[in-house]
């Protein structure tokens, strides 16, 4: 039996936030603001001190009541939006409400909370280190589709001229981001630490590794199966009935997979083990996409054993 007496689920909004109670057929809305959570918190006082609550990512607005849940040291799992979608289907549901939503995600918990992870808060370090890193990656994607932009056949003297400035901005921009993000790791030594065994790898150089510190925290403290999944590097098998088809990767983080893919292309070309790994995999007849993808993940696999002794310290 579970230790928590009460399940809930919080769909989130820009401007409000619908909480549903497992058991029951209504929902509260409260203003997604400090005033909200705080008659969020006593409203349902009593319930709060023994619960554990479900709610999904939301580009961030889910952040402010995710932080008081958490400073009060209340259970909390944030849900993997499709997870629930499926779980929502398998129900036959086809209505679709704020109140709906959190009502689903009260049931989730109740029925899945044994296997659901809780949240655990990050360090406002890593917070700014994450937020930096993902508006580098934004920049660097604006970038590429202004190069792009500016090599149309039917671009004129204006459009050209207004593409070569935003190309410079943008070059500006991402400096000054990789500048902050750098020193940020300088001024943190397990960071700084971690960035050098991870640059010890054959095809990690300092962007990508500055990179796995922020889009893969977890580095080293789970185990292999577990950072492969999370990478969405792990083999599923594809088999059906007589048919048996190459193992697929898919799922994990979408920003991970580009940058592995960079290091094991740099790993590939490279005079170290990994070149012959990959090789070896081509002379037993792997097509070059599949051997690319397991260079991947080996490299993801050193790097999770690699770092895991630092943790440790």
């Amino acid at each position: 039996m579970s230790n928590y007496s009460t399940f809930f689920g919080i769909d989130i909004g820009k401007s409000e936030v619908f909480v549903a109670k497992h058991g029951t057929k209504s929902s509260l809305a409260f203003p997604n603001s400090k005033e909200g959570i705080k008659k969020l918190f006593k409203t349902y006082k009593a319930e709060l001190a023994n619960a554990f609550i479900v709610l999904e990512t939301t580009g961030g607005y889910e952040t402010l009541v995710l932080n008081a849940l958490l400073d009060k040291n209340i259970s909390v799992h944030r849900a993997n939006t499709r997870y629930v979608k499926s779980f929502i289907r398998s129900w036959g549901k086809l209505g679709k409400s704020d109140a709906l939503d959190a009502q689903a995600l009260a049931l989730y918990g109740y029925e899945r909370h044994k296997n659901l992870p809780l949240f655990q808060k990050q360090p406002p370090e890593l917070i700014q280190l994450i937020a930096l890193t993902q508006r580098k990656l934004d920049l660097t994607q604006m970038l590429v589709q202004e190069k792009n932009r500016l090599k149309s056949p039917q671009n004129n003297p204006s459009i050209i001229q207004c593409c070569s400035q935003l190309i410079q901005t943008l070059q500006t921009h991402i400096a000054s981001v990789t500048k902050e993000i750098d020193s940020l790791i300088k001024n943190n030594a397990l960071w700084l630490k971690k960035k050098e065994v991870l640059e010890s790898i054959p095809g990690v150089g300092p962007i990508i590794s500055s990179m796995l510190l922020a889009l893969m925290p977890e580095l080293g403290q789970i185990n292999r199966r577990q950072i492969a999944s999370l990478a969405g590097l792990a083999p599923h098998p594809y088999e059906s009935g007589q048919k048996i088809g190459y193992r697929r990767t898919k799922g994990g983080r979408q920003q991970i997979r580009p940058i592995l893919f960079i290091a094991a292309m740099a790993a590939r070309n490279s005079n170290s083990p990994l070149k012959a790994f990959y090789e070896k995999l081509i002379a037993k007849g792997k097509k070059k996409m599949v051997a690319l993808t397991a260079l991947m993940r080996k490299i993801l696999l050193i790097a999770n054993a690699k770092i895991k002794p630092l943790n440790l310290c």
